[in-house]
């Protein structure tokens, strides 16, 4: 996929420049923590992972986004 291609379906950019889109909250079977389902998209192949809702919407030690929303609530 194409970086152009990726941009079409992507919701958040990582920090490191990866591309991504949010899939939607899931609860882990035996914590019950709340868990992020996103679909890395570009630069590498294409695969869905799943990772603590609070590392994905939390923040680097400067105060910028792990995952900046390309398109926010307006």
């Amino acid at each position: 996929m194409t970086e152009s291609e990726a941009l079409a379906l992507a919701t958040h950019r990582h920090y490191k420049g990866g591309l991504y889109r949010y899939v939607g909250l899931a609860r882990h079977s035996e914590t019950e923590e709340s868990m992020v389902v996103y679909e890395h998209l570009w630069p590498h192949s294409r695969g869905l992972w799943v990772r603590p809702e609070e590392l994905f919407f939390g923040k680097l030690a400067d105060g910028s986004p792990r995952f900046a929303a390309l398109h926010p609530a307006e």
